[in-house]
């Protein structure tokens, strides 16, 4: 073995240093390590040895993401699994380690433990919970000052595997191994949570118990309820409705009692809160599943949780359990009860007891709003998964507004007006009261299905807009109360689409004048609300703001969202990069516009180069290079000289460090430079084309997609050197490895693809054997359906490409008569599954020319496939348009995974366009009647028997249908 405990320790404290270089080669090294066996085994030796805890958390980080990679990864995945042997070594260690580590350290391997669980729990680890209940057994019977540390620890365990029960699909197979649990667990974990809360009542009474103690207890009561949670979430359980009382007696208790030891300091403040907030989880949860079983005590935890809200909602340290105590309520305004909000005064209580004070700005806010813009933004546009006080208490009322929307709305309306009165009385004291009023009209607006677009019954949006968001907009002063400017821009934002064409576009100066704003988040709403702005189209599908209105703009917007990057904090603002991008996807780009972009673009590349750390900001840096080459070089291609003096160094420095995260941008960005250029390709690419070929350029299989889109840009414009030095023989073995693998398979077929495309039949002819022999034999091993359906798509390109004399022979030189057993064994059955406008067209036309052109299918020996073929094209073309055409998407959606490097991420901007082979032929409809009419007049009624026998009523019909549409006739 190449490392020990004492290396990985090393190598982990080097991952903490700031120098790229040192970090970069620990990093390297460890992932180095993590192929070797036992790797995982050595993380939990060096987490036991307690060397530093910084390292021993950085380990069980590191640890953990092995288990979610390495436990039971794709059996097409290129990652190692772990052996066998070093699981079971994990699986012996884990829970006492467990116990054994800090809370921090704890939390990691809880995850960990978690992540084996859901593989391996209970089959595969049968030995565990009868471990957890014997050792919570010994702990509860223990005399010893310490045994609730290991209760906890227990619980803390179990809590960890039981949390696989939560979000999961009901199945036999879950149910079973809830039962195996429940039959184990469930009479311990009641036994354990009473005897702690005769503990608590005890301590509460006598005063005697110390604080510490009374901590502990309340963390150990917090951890029952999470495992009660997890054992409740797919249906309630017989021993829990027999028990229903004794828990919610104690539930109770906990909402309603006041804890004064734990009460005097926020340590102890933060210990009650927790409980009660787990509380108020599991009561929601009854509320939704078992709201039958669960009537009887929905008044008073109702009450409980009202009276609970108005003492904690002033408090900001309170704001898990603030945030929970309304989601109850919100669950209770939705169900068969939601009656107890109908009295009278009950609505307009809720909206000034409750919703008002947590939606006013408080101190935390402003202080989040200037110290972490980035979260502020998170949670104030975006909606993250962090619950907030704001949107939380805005979910209340529209909870409400369910059964009683017009009450909802009066109230809320008046309240609306009361806030902005009190800030017309006196703006610069009661800012924060038009702040509220514009947060809650955004906050209660409904988003219509299926769009962007939203409305509200609050107010009537246009005025609104032009009385209360407009004067905002419109300020001399872009650095004055930036929280109301903040909402003022996010208010625009949500209501784009119904702000009238001539007002908002009267607005564009005023927008691109905030870009400068000193405040992070306002220039950050700025440029979000100009990006989204452009993206707004009219009924007819026109976007609403096009190049020409944005010409007068374009300079000075430009000039402003650079500068945006010199302010602290946005050097590496996704706002406002992701704003260029769309910026340059609709202006027209001239060489006086092209020249500043590129220089600024390529500057933030060199910089982010030394140290990536901000994936989305850097992927919107790409897309925006991307779009600028696209747009600018197709107006004036003689640009192109002046983008690649700017951007091949960059590239190049990229390839040259190796950095990992920009590699895939890089080669679709190369693609790009050399669809762009004209052969013969300068010897700079041809340089790039020869690293290309060499099969260690493959290994990161995140680099793949990329790397194929770069080769078939090669292909097509290097056809010439393609075909000298064994170049194509080199490529045809990049094409053999990708085709082995399920998860490149597709990629291989994309090469192959475009050589058969690109080059000639004389050229090809020597290698197709070869070819067709390794996808055959790749058919033999696994033959999914997207294999097939590539194959298919792979043989109809070679037809029309090289003939079907050509194709049909090929095929056989790998073995006699092959070609009709793959036809009927593959071709004709998967035909109908072809999907895409231009592979439907590809494969469609393929096969009229096989079935009208072979001699060997117009043989009276194979009459039957003739049939069978010509069904499947009927079937393929008679296919609704839309069940067959994948649309794309318009506009690029950055997904969750970009800056993982073990994925790869498209650049929409870069994106190669699908080529159809047969431009000239536009109909494949009329072209299989007009060839079945041509073969037909020569054999006049031939054909005619052999389509009644073996194709269906409706396919004969449509058949018919078809003939009648291009008024051809089969005789």
């Amino acid at each position: 073995m190449g490392f020990n405990p004492e290396l990985l320790a090393e190598c982990f404290r080097r991952t903490f240093l700031n120098e790229p270089g040192p970090r970069r080669e620990a990093e390297a090294k460890l992932s180095e390590f993590a192929e070797q066996p036992n790797y995982c085994l050595t993380l939990l030796q060096l987490v036991a040895s307690k060397v530093d805890e910084q390292i021993c958390y950085a380990a069980a980080v590191n640890f953990k993401n092995q288990i979610r990679s390495r436990w039971a990864p794709p059996p097409d995945d290129s990652v190692s699994p772990i052996p066998d042997a070093e699981k079971e070594q994990i699986k012996n260690l884990i829970v006492s380690l467990m116990l054994s580590v800090t809370r921090r350290i704890q939390s990691q391997l809880s995850d960990a433990l978690s992540l084996i669980g859901k593989h391996d729990f209970p089959k595969s680890w049968p030995g565990l919970l009868p471990e957890l209940i014997s050792s919570l057994a010994q702990a509860n019977g223990s005399t010893s000052k310490d045994r609730y540390i290991s209760i906890n620890g227990i619980l803390g365990t179990a809590n960890s595997i039981f949390k696989k029960f939560r979000y999961q699909y009901k199945t036999n197979d879950l149910l079973l191994d809830l039962k195996y649990c429940l039959d184990g667990f469930a009479a311990p974990l009641l036994e354990i949570f009473l005897r702690t809360a005769a503990l608590i009542d005890s301590a509460v009474a006598s005063g005697g118990c110390s604080l510490d103690d009374l901590k502990t207890y309340f963390e150990s009561q917090r951890l029952c309820c999470r495992i009660f949670y997890s054992l409740n979430f797919q249906e309630l359980p017989e021993f829990f409705e027999d028990h229903m009382k004794e828990w919610m007696t104690e539930f109770r208790k906990y909402l309603s009692n006041d804890y004064p030891a734990l009460d005097s300091n926020a340590a102890g403040v933060e210990v009650t809160d927790s409980l009660r907030a787990a509380v108020c989880e599991n009561i929601s949860l009854y509320m939704e599943k078992n709201e039958e079983e669960f009537k009887d005590y929905l008044e008073p935890f109702a009450q409980a949780v009202w009276d609970l809200l108005v003492k904690v909602s002033q408090f900001s340290s309170r704001d898990r359990l603030t945030v929970t105590a309304i989601k109850f309520l919100t669950t209770v305004s939705t169900s068969v009860h939601h009656s107890l909000f109908a009295s009278q005064g009950i609505i307009p209580q809720i909206c000034e007891g409750i919703v008002i004070p947590n939606v006013r700005l408080r101190d935390e806010d402003e202080e989040l709003f200037e110290m972490n813009y980035v979260e502020f933004i998170r949670r104030d546009m975006e909606g993250s998964d962090v619950d907030t006080r704001r949107r939380i208490a805005c979910e209340l009322l529209k909870g409400i507004a369910t059964n009683y929307k017009q009450r909802v709305t009066e109230v809320v309306t008046v309240e609306v007006q009361k806030l902005l009165a009190a800030y017309a009385a006196n703006p610069t004291v009661n800012w924060k009261d038009k702040d509220c009023a514009i947060f809650l009209v955004v906050s209660l607006a409904t988003k219509k299905s299926g769009g962007s677009s939203v409305s509200t019954d609050l107010v009537d949006v246009q005025n609104f807009f032009a009385s209360v968001i407009v004067p905002e907009l419109r300020t001399q002063d872009v650095n004055g109360f930036p929280m109301l400017k903040a909402g003022a821009l996010k208010f625009f934002t949500m209501f784009r689409n119904q702000i009238p064409k001539d007002l908002g576009y009267q607005l564009f100066p005023n927008l691109i004048s905030f870009l400068s704003a000193e405040s992070n988040v306002v220039h950050s709403y700025a440029a979000s609300c100009i990006e989204k702005l452009l993206l707004v189209k009219e009924e007819g599908g026109l976007v609403r703001y096009n190049s020409a209105e944005l010409a007068p703009f374009l300079q000075g917007l430009l000039s402003n969202l650079f500068n945006a990057f010199k302010f602290p904090e946005s050097e590496e603002n996704h706002y406002v990069m992701k704003c260029i991008m769309r910026v340059l996807g609709v202006a027209d780009i001239s060489a006086e516009i092209a020249a500043p972009c590129i220089a600024g673009l390529t500057s933030i590349l060199n910089e982010v180069c030394k140290n990536p750390k901000n994936p989305i900001f850097n992927h919107y840096l790409f897309e925006s290079v991307a779009v600028l080459v696209r747009r600018a070089c197709k107006g004036n291609v003689s640009l192109l000289p002046a983008f690649e003096s700017s951007l091949l160094p960059s590239l190049q420095i990229i390839l040259g460090n190796d950095v990992t995260e920009f590699l895939p941008y890089a080669f679709q960005l190369l693609a790009q430079l050399v669809e762009l250029n004209r052969p013969p390709i300068s010897s700079n690419y041809m340089q790039i084309f020869t690293l290309l070929l060499l099969p260690g350029t493959w290994n990161r299989k995140a680099n793949v997609p990329a790397l194929v889109r770069l080769l078939q840009a090669f292909l097509q414009k290097a056809r010439h050197e393609l075909s000298q030095g064994g170049k194509l023989g080199e490529v045809l073995g990049i094409f053999q490895m990708l085709v082995q693998s399920p998860s490149t398979e597709e990629q291989g077929f994309y090469v192959l693809n475009t050589v058969i495309e690109s080059l000639e039949y004389g050229v090809l002819s020597p290698y197709m054997g070869h070819i067709w022999s390794a996808l055959f034999n790749r058919l033999q091993k696994r033959a999914s359906i997207k294999f097939i359906k590539s194959l298919v798509i792979c043989m109809a390109l070679f037809l029309v490409k090289h003939g079907v004399e050509n194709l049909v022979n090929t095929i056989n030189s790998v073995q006699p008569n092959i070609f009709l057993a793959i036809l009927e064994r593959f071709w004709i059955p998967n035909l109908k599954q072809i999907t895409g406008h231009i592979e439907v067209k590809l494969a469609a036309v393929a096969s009229t020319r096989l079935i009208c052109e072979s001699p060997l299918l117009l043989d009276a020996a194979t009459v039957r496939l003739w049939g069978k073929m010509l069904d499947s094209i009927v079937t393929l073309l008679s296919r609704p348009e839309e069940d067959r055409v994948e649309e794309e998407p318009e506009v690029p959606d950055i997904a969750e995974n970009v800056g993982d490097t073990g994925r790869f991420v498209n650049l929409y901007n870069a994106g190669k366009k699908d080529e159809d082979p047969l431009t000239d032929l536009k109909d494949p409809k009329e072209f299989l009647v007009a060839s079945l009419a041509r073969l037909s007049a020569a054999s006049p009624g031939r054909f005619t028997q052999i389509i009644n026998e073996n194709l269906d009523a409706s396919n004969q019909a449509a058949l018919l249908q078809l003939c009648n549409s291009y008024k051809c006739m089969i005789v």
